[in-house]
Protein backbone atom coordinates (compact mmCIF):
# COMPACT_ATOMS: atom_id res chain seq x y z
CA UNK A 1 0.00 0.00 0.00
CA UNK A 2 2.87 2.41 0.89
CA UNK A 3 4.52 1.91 -2.53
CA UNK A 4 1.16 2.50 -4.19
CA UNK A 5 0.61 5.81 -2.32
CA UNK A 6 4.16 7.02 -3.02
CA UNK A 7 3.20 7.26 -6.69
CA UNK A 8 0.89 10.20 -5.79
CA UNK A 9 1.57 13.69 -4.46
CA UNK A 10 0.53 14.40 -0.86
CA UNK A 11 -2.96 15.70 -1.68
CA UNK A 12 -3.70 12.87 -4.09
CA UNK A 13 -2.50 10.31 -1.54
CA UNK A 14 -4.81 11.81 1.10
CA UNK A 15 -7.75 11.72 -1.31
CA UNK A 16 -6.93 8.10 -2.13
CA UNK A 17 -6.87 7.15 1.56
CA UNK A 18 -10.18 8.93 2.14
CA UNK A 19 -11.70 7.11 -0.84
CA UNK A 20 -10.48 3.74 0.39
CA UNK A 21 -11.81 4.42 3.88
CA UNK A 22 -15.19 5.58 2.58
CA UNK A 23 -15.41 2.55 0.30
CA UNK A 24 -14.75 0.21 3.21
CA UNK A 25 -17.25 2.06 5.40
CA UNK A 26 -19.86 1.99 2.62
CA UNK A 27 -20.00 -1.79 2.69
CA UNK A 28 -23.02 -3.15 4.54
CA UNK A 29 -22.10 -4.45 7.97
CA UNK A 30 -23.37 -7.80 9.29
CA UNK A 31 -23.79 -8.62 12.98
CA UNK A 32 -24.32 -12.40 12.86
CA UNK A 33 -22.53 -14.85 10.55
CA UNK A 34 -24.41 -17.00 8.10
CA UNK A 35 -23.22 -20.54 7.48
CA UNK A 36 -21.48 -20.85 4.11
CA UNK A 37 -21.28 -24.32 2.56
CA UNK A 38 -18.99 -24.46 -0.47
CA UNK A 39 -19.50 -27.15 -3.10
CA UNK A 40 -18.25 -28.85 -6.22
CA UNK A 41 -17.35 -28.47 -9.86
CA UNK A 42 -18.78 -25.62 -11.96
CA UNK A 43 -21.02 -24.32 -9.20
CA UNK A 44 -17.95 -23.99 -6.97
CA UNK A 45 -16.37 -21.84 -9.68
CA UNK A 46 -19.53 -19.72 -9.93
CA UNK A 47 -19.65 -19.47 -6.12
CA UNK A 48 -16.26 -17.75 -6.10
CA UNK A 49 -17.19 -15.43 -8.98
CA UNK A 50 -20.45 -14.39 -7.29
CA UNK A 51 -18.66 -13.59 -4.04
CA UNK A 52 -15.93 -11.61 -5.80
CA UNK A 53 -18.23 -9.62 -8.10
CA UNK A 54 -21.61 -9.34 -6.37
CA UNK A 55 -21.15 -9.74 -2.62
CA UNK A 56 -17.76 -8.71 -1.23
CA UNK A 57 -17.71 -5.27 -2.94
CA UNK A 58 -20.94 -4.35 -1.13
CA UNK A 59 -21.07 -6.40 2.08
CA UNK A 60 -18.65 -6.91 4.95
CA UNK A 61 -19.45 -10.61 4.78
CA UNK A 62 -19.53 -12.60 8.00
CA UNK A 63 -19.70 -16.31 7.29
CA UNK A 64 -18.92 -19.54 9.12
CA UNK A 65 -17.28 -21.39 6.21
CA UNK A 66 -17.44 -25.14 5.54
CA UNK A 67 -15.91 -26.80 2.50
CA UNK A 68 -18.40 -29.44 1.37
CA UNK A 69 -16.43 -30.18 -1.78
CA UNK A 70 -16.18 -33.93 -2.33
CA UNK A 71 -12.43 -34.01 -1.70
CA UNK A 72 -12.82 -32.43 1.74
CA UNK A 73 -15.82 -34.60 2.60
CA UNK A 74 -13.65 -37.62 1.86
CA UNK A 75 -10.76 -36.26 3.92
CA UNK A 76 -13.05 -35.64 6.92
CA UNK A 77 -15.08 -38.86 6.49
CA UNK A 78 -18.09 -36.59 5.83
CA UNK A 79 -17.85 -35.03 9.30
CA UNK A 80 -17.70 -31.59 7.66
CA UNK A 81 -21.26 -32.09 6.39
CA UNK A 82 -22.52 -32.87 9.88
CA UNK A 83 -20.59 -29.91 11.30
CA UNK A 84 -22.11 -27.53 8.75
CA UNK A 85 -25.62 -28.68 9.64
CA UNK A 86 -24.94 -28.21 13.36
CA UNK A 87 -23.59 -24.72 12.64
CA UNK A 88 -26.84 -23.98 10.81
CA UNK A 89 -28.74 -24.91 13.96
CA UNK A 90 -26.52 -22.48 15.87
CA UNK A 91 -26.72 -19.46 13.55
CA UNK A 92 -30.15 -19.96 11.97
CA UNK A 93 -29.32 -19.12 8.33
CA UNK A 94 -27.18 -21.03 5.82
CA UNK A 95 -26.36 -20.82 2.13
CA UNK A 96 -25.20 -23.91 0.27
CA UNK A 97 -23.45 -24.49 -3.04
CA UNK A 98 -24.40 -27.51 -5.17
CA UNK A 99 -22.47 -30.66 -4.25
CA UNK A 100 -21.69 -34.05 -5.80
CA UNK A 101 -23.53 -37.08 -4.47
CA UNK A 102 -21.06 -39.79 -5.51
CA UNK A 103 -22.03 -42.89 -7.46
CA UNK A 104 -19.69 -45.74 -8.38
CA UNK A 105 -18.12 -43.74 -11.21
CA UNK A 106 -17.46 -40.78 -8.92
CA UNK A 107 -15.85 -43.04 -6.31
CA UNK A 108 -13.32 -44.10 -8.93
CA UNK A 109 -12.89 -40.60 -10.38
CA UNK A 110 -12.11 -39.02 -6.99
CA UNK A 111 -10.52 -42.15 -5.46
CA UNK A 112 -12.90 -41.95 -2.50
CA UNK A 113 -12.70 -44.08 0.62
CA UNK A 114 -16.38 -44.97 0.25
CA UNK A 115 -19.60 -43.97 -1.49
CA UNK A 116 -20.87 -41.10 0.67
CA UNK A 117 -24.54 -40.30 1.06
CA UNK A 118 -26.09 -37.13 -0.30
CA UNK A 119 -24.88 -34.12 1.72
CA UNK A 120 -28.30 -32.57 1.20
CA UNK A 121 -29.89 -35.68 2.67
CA UNK A 122 -27.56 -35.56 5.69
CA UNK A 123 -28.24 -31.86 6.29
CA UNK A 124 -32.00 -32.28 5.86
CA UNK A 125 -32.05 -35.17 8.30
CA UNK A 126 -30.39 -32.99 10.95
CA UNK A 127 -32.44 -29.85 10.28
CA UNK A 128 -35.73 -31.63 9.41
CA UNK A 129 -38.22 -29.17 7.93
CA UNK A 130 -39.55 -28.64 4.44
CA UNK A 131 -37.91 -27.61 1.17
CA UNK A 132 -39.88 -24.99 -0.77
CA UNK A 133 -38.85 -24.58 -4.41
CA UNK A 134 -40.33 -22.01 -6.79
CA UNK A 135 -39.46 -20.85 -10.31
CA UNK A 136 -37.86 -17.46 -10.90
CA UNK A 137 -40.12 -15.75 -13.44
CA UNK A 138 -38.63 -13.25 -15.88
CA UNK A 139 -40.00 -11.42 -18.91
CA UNK A 140 -38.88 -13.01 -22.14
CA UNK A 141 -38.89 -16.60 -20.83
CA UNK A 142 -42.27 -18.27 -21.37
CA UNK A 143 -43.18 -21.60 -19.73
CA UNK A 144 -43.12 -24.66 -21.98
CA UNK A 145 -46.55 -25.57 -20.61
CA UNK A 146 -48.76 -23.00 -22.33
CA UNK A 147 -51.41 -22.91 -19.58
CA UNK A 148 -48.91 -21.99 -16.84
CA UNK A 149 -49.01 -18.26 -16.14
CA UNK A 150 -48.40 -18.34 -12.37
CA UNK A 151 -45.55 -19.93 -10.40
CA UNK A 152 -45.91 -23.43 -8.96
CA UNK A 153 -44.14 -23.88 -5.62
CA UNK A 154 -42.97 -27.39 -4.76
CA UNK A 155 -42.99 -28.18 -1.02
CA UNK A 156 -40.68 -31.16 -0.58
CA UNK A 157 -40.58 -33.16 2.64
CA UNK A 158 -36.95 -33.03 3.69
CA UNK A 159 -36.63 -36.17 5.79
CA UNK A 160 -36.44 -39.90 5.27
CA UNK A 161 -37.75 -42.23 2.56
CA UNK A 162 -35.14 -43.33 0.01
CA UNK A 163 -32.67 -40.64 1.20
CA UNK A 164 -32.23 -42.36 4.56
CA UNK A 165 -32.81 -45.90 3.32
CA UNK A 166 -30.76 -48.98 4.13
CA UNK A 167 -29.99 -51.11 1.09
CA UNK A 168 -28.59 -54.56 0.48
CA UNK A 169 -27.64 -56.67 -2.50
CA UNK A 170 -29.04 -60.16 -2.07
CA UNK A 171 -26.41 -62.66 -3.30
CA UNK A 172 -28.70 -65.65 -3.74
CA UNK A 173 -31.72 -67.64 -2.51
CA UNK A 174 -33.02 -66.69 0.93
CA UNK A 175 -35.67 -64.84 2.87
CA UNK A 176 -35.74 -61.12 3.67
CA UNK A 177 -37.96 -59.93 6.50
CA UNK A 178 -38.85 -56.60 8.04
CA UNK A 179 -38.25 -56.92 11.79
CA UNK A 180 -39.35 -54.48 14.49
CA UNK A 181 -37.95 -55.09 17.98
CA UNK A 182 -39.65 -53.01 20.65
CA UNK A 183 -37.78 -51.55 23.61
CA UNK A 184 -39.11 -54.37 25.80
CA UNK A 185 -37.84 -57.03 23.40
CA UNK A 186 -41.02 -57.99 21.57
CA UNK A 187 -40.66 -58.66 17.84
CA UNK A 188 -42.98 -58.00 14.92
CA UNK A 189 -42.09 -59.49 11.54
CA UNK A 190 -43.27 -58.98 7.97
CA UNK A 191 -42.07 -60.91 4.94
CA UNK A 192 -40.43 -58.74 2.31
CA UNK A 193 -39.64 -61.48 -0.21
CA UNK A 194 -38.51 -65.09 -0.57
CA UNK A 195 -35.66 -64.81 -3.06
CA UNK A 196 -34.89 -67.73 -5.37
CA UNK A 197 -31.88 -65.93 -6.82
CA UNK A 198 -29.88 -62.69 -6.59
CA UNK A 199 -31.83 -59.49 -5.98
CA UNK A 200 -32.01 -56.17 -4.19
CA UNK A 201 -33.74 -54.94 -1.06
CA UNK A 202 -34.29 -51.49 0.41
CA UNK A 203 -35.71 -50.43 3.75
CA UNK A 204 -37.20 -46.94 4.09
CA UNK A 205 -38.50 -45.12 7.13
CA UNK A 206 -40.07 -41.89 8.25
CA UNK A 207 -41.11 -40.28 11.53
CA UNK A 208 -44.63 -39.29 12.51
CA UNK A 209 -43.29 -36.11 14.13
CA UNK A 210 -41.48 -35.16 10.91
CA UNK A 211 -44.57 -35.77 8.77
CA UNK A 212 -46.64 -33.66 11.17
CA UNK A 213 -44.17 -30.77 11.05
CA UNK A 214 -44.08 -31.09 7.24
CA UNK A 215 -47.87 -30.83 7.10
CA UNK A 216 -47.93 -27.82 9.42
CA UNK A 217 -45.19 -26.07 7.44
CA UNK A 218 -47.14 -26.57 4.21
CA UNK A 219 -50.46 -25.36 5.65
CA UNK A 220 -48.79 -22.33 7.26
CA UNK A 221 -46.89 -21.48 4.07
CA UNK A 222 -50.10 -21.74 2.00
CA UNK A 223 -51.90 -19.37 4.36
CA UNK A 224 -48.99 -16.93 4.26
CA UNK A 225 -48.98 -16.98 0.43
CA UNK A 226 -52.80 -17.26 0.20
CA UNK A 227 -52.46 -20.06 -2.32
CA UNK A 228 -54.19 -23.43 -2.63
CA UNK A 229 -52.26 -26.42 -1.28
CA UNK A 230 -52.18 -29.74 -3.13
CA UNK A 231 -50.83 -32.97 -1.64
CA UNK A 232 -50.37 -36.31 -3.36
CA UNK A 233 -49.09 -39.80 -2.53
CA UNK A 234 -49.79 -43.34 -3.76
CA UNK A 235 -51.96 -44.46 -0.83
CA UNK A 236 -53.90 -46.97 -2.95
CA UNK A 237 -50.72 -49.06 -3.30
CA UNK A 238 -48.83 -48.12 -0.12
CA UNK A 239 -51.64 -48.70 2.36
CA UNK A 240 -49.52 -48.21 5.49
CA UNK A 241 -46.65 -45.88 4.51
CA UNK A 242 -48.25 -43.46 2.06
CA UNK A 243 -51.71 -43.76 3.58
CA UNK A 244 -50.28 -42.52 6.89
CA UNK A 245 -49.02 -39.37 5.15
CA UNK A 246 -52.51 -38.79 3.75
CA UNK A 247 -54.22 -39.38 7.11
CA UNK A 248 -51.83 -37.11 9.03
CA UNK A 249 -52.31 -34.25 6.57
CA UNK A 250 -56.09 -34.59 6.66
CA UNK A 251 -56.24 -34.81 10.46
CA UNK A 252 -54.08 -31.71 10.99
CA UNK A 253 -55.99 -29.79 8.33
CA UNK A 254 -59.41 -30.63 9.78
CA UNK A 255 -58.34 -29.87 13.35
CA UNK A 256 -56.09 -26.83 12.98
CA UNK A 257 -56.32 -25.20 9.54
CA UNK A 258 -59.69 -25.81 7.86
CA UNK A 259 -61.38 -22.72 9.27
CA UNK A 260 -58.40 -20.48 8.44
CA UNK A 261 -58.27 -21.84 4.87
CA UNK A 262 -61.98 -21.16 4.39
CA UNK A 263 -61.60 -17.62 5.72
CA UNK A 264 -58.66 -17.03 3.37
CA UNK A 265 -60.62 -18.40 0.42
CA UNK A 266 -58.07 -21.11 -0.37
CA UNK A 267 -58.37 -24.89 -0.67
CA UNK A 268 -56.54 -27.99 0.56
CA UNK A 269 -56.74 -30.70 -2.09
CA UNK A 270 -55.55 -34.34 -1.91
CA UNK A 271 -55.23 -36.73 -4.83
CA UNK A 272 -53.05 -39.60 -6.05
CA UNK A 273 -49.59 -38.66 -7.30
CA UNK A 274 -50.26 -39.76 -10.90
CA UNK A 275 -53.52 -37.80 -10.98
CA UNK A 276 -51.72 -34.78 -9.50
CA UNK A 277 -49.15 -34.82 -12.31
CA UNK A 278 -51.90 -34.86 -14.93
CA UNK A 279 -53.76 -32.01 -13.20
CA UNK A 280 -50.60 -29.91 -12.84
CA UNK A 281 -49.91 -30.12 -16.57
CA UNK A 282 -53.40 -28.75 -17.32
CA UNK A 283 -53.40 -26.06 -14.62
CA UNK A 284 -52.57 -22.35 -14.80
CA UNK A 285 -50.25 -22.62 -11.78
CA UNK A 286 -50.49 -20.40 -8.74
CA UNK A 287 -50.54 -23.09 -6.04
CA UNK A 288 -48.27 -25.00 -3.66
CA UNK A 289 -47.72 -28.68 -4.41
CA UNK A 290 -46.67 -30.67 -1.34
CA UNK A 291 -44.71 -33.83 -2.17
CA UNK A 292 -42.95 -36.62 -0.36
CA UNK A 293 -39.16 -36.50 -0.47
CA UNK A 294 -38.49 -38.36 -3.73
CA UNK A 295 -41.55 -36.99 -5.53
CA UNK A 296 -40.47 -33.46 -4.61
CA UNK A 297 -36.94 -34.08 -5.84
CA UNK A 298 -38.21 -35.19 -9.26
CA UNK A 299 -41.15 -32.82 -9.68
CA UNK A 300 -39.19 -29.71 -8.70
CA UNK A 301 -36.78 -30.40 -11.58
CA UNK A 302 -39.69 -30.97 -13.95
CA UNK A 303 -41.45 -27.77 -12.89
CA UNK A 304 -38.30 -25.66 -13.05
CA UNK A 305 -37.32 -26.97 -16.48
CA UNK A 306 -40.84 -26.45 -17.82
CA UNK A 307 -40.86 -22.88 -16.51
CA UNK A 308 -37.62 -22.19 -18.32
CA UNK A 309 -34.44 -23.56 -16.82
CA UNK A 310 -33.31 -25.63 -13.85
CA UNK A 311 -30.97 -22.74 -13.05
CA UNK A 312 -34.03 -20.50 -12.55
CA UNK A 313 -35.38 -22.15 -9.41
CA UNK A 314 -35.16 -20.97 -5.79
CA UNK A 315 -34.85 -23.49 -2.97
CA UNK A 316 -35.06 -22.99 0.78
CA UNK A 317 -35.18 -25.56 3.56
CA UNK A 318 -37.28 -24.32 6.49
CA UNK A 319 -37.05 -26.29 9.73
CA UNK A 320 -39.64 -26.35 12.54
CA UNK A 321 -37.18 -24.47 14.74
CA UNK A 322 -36.92 -21.56 12.32
CA UNK A 323 -33.69 -22.57 10.57
CA UNK A 324 -33.31 -21.49 6.93
CA UNK A 325 -30.93 -23.08 4.43
CA UNK A 326 -30.84 -21.60 0.91
CA UNK A 327 -29.37 -23.34 -2.11
CA UNK A 328 -29.65 -23.63 -5.87
CA UNK A 329 -32.08 -26.35 -6.90
CA UNK A 330 -29.73 -27.76 -9.57
CA UNK A 331 -26.58 -29.86 -9.60
CA UNK A 332 -22.90 -29.11 -10.06
CA UNK A 333 -23.04 -28.70 -13.90
CA UNK A 334 -20.45 -31.40 -14.52
CA UNK A 335 -20.20 -31.05 -18.32
CA UNK A 336 -19.44 -27.34 -18.10
CA UNK A 337 -16.83 -28.01 -15.41
CA UNK A 338 -14.90 -30.42 -17.62
CA UNK A 339 -14.89 -27.78 -20.37
CA UNK A 340 -13.76 -25.17 -17.83
CA UNK A 341 -10.84 -27.42 -16.84
CA UNK A 342 -9.76 -27.43 -20.50
CA UNK A 343 -9.59 -23.64 -20.42
CA UNK A 344 -12.88 -22.98 -22.20
CA UNK A 345 -15.15 -20.13 -21.12
CA UNK A 346 -18.56 -21.58 -20.28
CA UNK A 347 -21.96 -19.90 -20.35
CA UNK A 348 -23.25 -21.41 -17.10
CA UNK A 349 -26.36 -19.84 -15.58
CA UNK A 350 -25.60 -18.48 -12.07
CA UNK A 351 -29.08 -17.08 -11.30
CA UNK A 352 -30.24 -19.78 -8.86
CA UNK A 353 -26.94 -19.57 -6.97
CA UNK A 354 -27.18 -15.76 -6.85
CA UNK A 355 -30.73 -16.06 -5.48
CA UNK A 356 -29.52 -18.56 -2.88
CA UNK A 357 -27.07 -15.93 -1.63
CA UNK A 358 -29.61 -13.10 -1.76
CA UNK A 359 -32.21 -15.25 -0.02
CA UNK A 360 -29.83 -16.05 2.83
CA UNK A 361 -28.58 -12.47 3.15
CA UNK A 362 -32.15 -11.12 3.09
CA UNK A 363 -33.20 -13.53 5.85
CA UNK A 364 -30.09 -12.61 7.87
CA UNK A 365 -31.04 -8.94 7.43
CA UNK A 366 -34.63 -9.59 8.53
CA UNK A 367 -33.58 -11.53 11.62
CA UNK A 368 -30.87 -9.04 12.60
CA UNK A 369 -32.93 -5.94 11.71
CA UNK A 370 -30.49 -4.72 9.03
CA UNK A 371 -32.71 -3.05 6.39
CA UNK A 372 -29.71 -2.26 4.16
CA UNK A 373 -28.99 -5.99 3.85
CA UNK A 374 -32.62 -6.68 2.88
CA UNK A 375 -32.54 -3.83 0.35
CA UNK A 376 -29.27 -5.16 -1.10
CA UNK A 377 -30.88 -8.56 -1.72
CA UNK A 378 -33.91 -6.97 -3.38
CA UNK A 379 -31.77 -4.79 -5.63
CA UNK A 380 -29.39 -7.60 -6.61
CA UNK A 381 -32.30 -9.84 -7.60
CA UNK A 382 -33.87 -6.99 -9.59
CA UNK A 383 -30.54 -6.35 -11.32
CA UNK A 384 -30.24 -10.03 -12.21
CA UNK A 385 -33.68 -10.11 -13.84
CA UNK A 386 -33.15 -6.74 -15.55
CA UNK A 387 -29.97 -8.08 -17.14
CA UNK A 388 -31.87 -10.99 -18.69
CA UNK A 389 -34.76 -8.77 -19.77
CA UNK A 390 -32.27 -6.45 -21.51
CA UNK A 391 -31.25 -9.37 -23.74
CA UNK A 392 -28.00 -10.31 -21.96
CA UNK A 393 -28.15 -13.91 -20.77
CA UNK A 394 -26.49 -17.32 -20.62
CA UNK A 395 -26.81 -19.92 -23.35
CA UNK A 396 -29.52 -22.00 -21.67
CA UNK A 397 -31.85 -18.99 -21.59
CA UNK A 398 -30.93 -17.78 -25.08
CA UNK A 399 -32.22 -21.08 -26.48
CA UNK A 400 -35.69 -20.56 -24.98
CA UNK A 401 -36.15 -16.79 -24.81
CA UNK A 402 -38.91 -14.92 -26.64
CA UNK A 403 -36.57 -11.95 -27.09
CA UNK A 404 -35.03 -11.37 -30.50
CA UNK A 405 -31.25 -11.44 -30.94
CA UNK A 406 -30.24 -12.23 -27.34
CA UNK A 407 -26.61 -11.61 -26.43
CA UNK A 408 -25.08 -14.81 -25.06
CA UNK A 409 -22.45 -14.11 -22.40
CA UNK A 410 -20.01 -16.40 -20.65
CA UNK A 411 -20.55 -16.79 -16.91
CA UNK A 412 -18.15 -14.11 -15.70
CA UNK A 413 -19.31 -11.57 -18.28
CA UNK A 414 -22.93 -12.23 -17.33
CA UNK A 415 -22.16 -11.77 -13.63
CA UNK A 416 -20.32 -8.52 -14.42
CA UNK A 417 -23.32 -7.32 -16.44
CA UNK A 418 -25.49 -7.96 -13.38
CA UNK A 419 -23.02 -5.97 -11.28
CA UNK A 420 -23.21 -3.07 -13.74
CA UNK A 421 -27.02 -3.07 -13.55
CA UNK A 422 -26.87 -3.23 -9.76
CA UNK A 423 -24.59 -0.20 -9.61
CA UNK A 424 -26.91 1.75 -11.92
CA UNK A 425 -29.58 1.50 -9.22
CA UNK A 426 -27.38 3.21 -6.62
Amino acid sequence: MLKFLQAFDDQAAIRCLIFLKETAMARIQMTTPLVEMDGDEMTRVLWKMIKEELILPYIELKSDYYDLGLVNRDQTDDQVTVDSAKASLKYGVAVKCATITPNAARVQEYKLKRMYKSPNGTIRAILDGTVFRAPILVKGISPNVRSWNKPITIARHAYGDVYKASEMKIPGPGRVELVYTSSDGHEKRALVHDFDGPGLVQGQHNLIASIESFARACFTFALDRRQDLWFATKDTISKQYDHSFKDIFQSIYDRDYKEAFEQAGIEYFYTLIDDAVARVMKSEGGFIWACKNYDGDVMSDMVSSAFGSLAMMTSVLVSPGGIYEYEAAHGTVQRHYYRYLKGEATSTNPIATIFAWTGALRKRGELDHIPDLVAYADRMEAASLATIESGQMTGDLARITDLTDPQVLDSRSFIRAIRANYEKQN
